[in-house]
């Protein structure tokens, strides 16, 4: 019963992480990584006992919600597939200008709730940043330490340059990323320290090598 009644407190409260600023957003520890030897899968191609070359990797959110809504609702479920792998970038739940501002919230929340959550399981965790228009600033950055490594997606972002650019460079300010995994093609005026990843080869290495 107290086994129980514990998991169903954290699944509740969600407050057993240290938290940062007015909303408390858990926050995700800043990390030692190699970013020149990055490579990712798609968390929708790991495998139970997956092979070596794709163990090498860190797993990727960069998925439809609902392809990751047991991460946070069944945090435990995945934990022993995930745990295979070098790393893991924190799920990217949706931001959308047009989202009421609380489930933004919510979905920064969750966001950075995983990455602690695996932290707190020895797991290494790279932030995946994101963010919708300026007033998602006052809560879409929280979390993340200055001068950690951090990801972002391009997926969608080539329909309105300016925006995103404008929240890039935002985070450049407020996080001050050593490095910034990027998912897809940067935009040439998107400065810093780039480790651009082609999706397509996020695709999973199958044991015939195909």
């Amino acid at each position: 019963m107290r086994t129980i009644e514990a998991r169903s407190k954290q699944t509740f409260l969600r407050n057993e992480f240290d938290a940062f600023g007015k909303w408390n957003i858990p926050i995700v520890r800043k990390n030692e990584l190699e970013v020149s030897k990055v490579d990712l899968i798609c968390f929708t191609d790991i495998k139970t006992n997956d092979i070596d070359e794709n163990k090498a990797k860190g797993v990727h959110f960069f998925i439809d919600d609902y392809r990751m809504e047991g991460i946070y609702y069944n945090f435990d479920k995945s934990l022993h597939r995930l745990s295979q792998y070098k790393f893991l970038l924190t799920p990217d739940y949706s931001l959308y200008a047009e989202m009421p501002r609380a489930i933004q919230l919510f979905n920064v929340f969750r966001n950075r709730w995983c990455g602690a959550y695996w932290q707190s399981k020895g797991l290494t965790v790279v932030p995946t940043v994101s963010w919708s228009d300026t007033a998602s600033f006052d809560f879409c950055f929280d979390g993340i330490e200055e001068g950690a490594v951090v990801a972002i997606g391009m997926i969608g972002c080539k329909r309105n340059k300016t925006a995103f650019l404008r929240g890039y460079n935002a985070m450049m300010e407020k996080i001050r990323p050593t490095a910034v995994i990027c998912l897809g093609d940067p935009f040439p005026e998107m400065q810093g320290n780039i480790v651009a990843i082609d999706y397509q080869k996020t695709r999973r290495v199958n044991r015939n090598g195909r």
